[in-house]
């Protein structure tokens, strides 16, 4: 609904003023009546009318020609659009949805799993599917390379240490 000028046949001057809106009306002849912008006797004629006035376009001609005017048009009819910090939340149908890396998945799995050689291999295979295809999963992949490579040493280490052990015995 387009907004219409104030005082045209069908426009928001013929809408019904509340209580508030005569309100508002008094507080701006007050201002200007402390202001020196309206006699006494102005101001208690235009007070007097504010208190009947049954549309904002009667309120609207109480105070046309003082720097402050009547309330503003109910926010239905406020033509400004509204600001995006208040509408209501929209995903962005432009990004499309990137797909997770099934080797990544499996690396981590295997790697938490303690099977750790073939972590490591399924880790540096995904990483590499993941840069070329723009995938997801990369935090996967380096948990079952991290984890994996982890368990590699260990067990480096624990077949190694009998070794090393008899070797510095002789």
């Amino acid at each position: 609904m387009a907004v219409q000028p104030w005082g045209q046949p069908g426009s928001q001057s013929a809408m019904r003023a509340a209580q508030a809106d005569r309100d508002r009306t008094v507080d701006v002849l007050k201002a200007a009546f402390a202001e020196g912008r309206l006699s006494m006797q102005e101001y208690e004629q235009r007070h007097e009318a504010a208190s009947v006035a049954q549309t904002y376009g009667q309120l609207a001609v109480l105070v046309a020609d003082l720097p402050s005017g009547p309330a503003p048009a109910p926010a239905a009819y406020d033509p400004r659009p509204v600001p995006p910090t208040f509408m209501p939340y929209q995903p962005a149908p432009h990004l499309p949805v990137r797909s997770t890396n099934a080797l990544a998945i499996t690396s981590m799995v295997l790697g938490l799993s303690g099977i750790s050689l073939p972590a490591v291999i399924t880790g540096h295979i995904a990483r590499s599917q993941i840069r070329r295809q723009n995938q997801e999963g990369d935090w996967a992949a380096v948990v079952g390379l991290v984890v994996g490579y982890l368990g590699s040493a260990f067990w480096s280490l624990l077949i190694l240490a009998p070794i090393l052990l008899a070797a510095g015995r002789h």
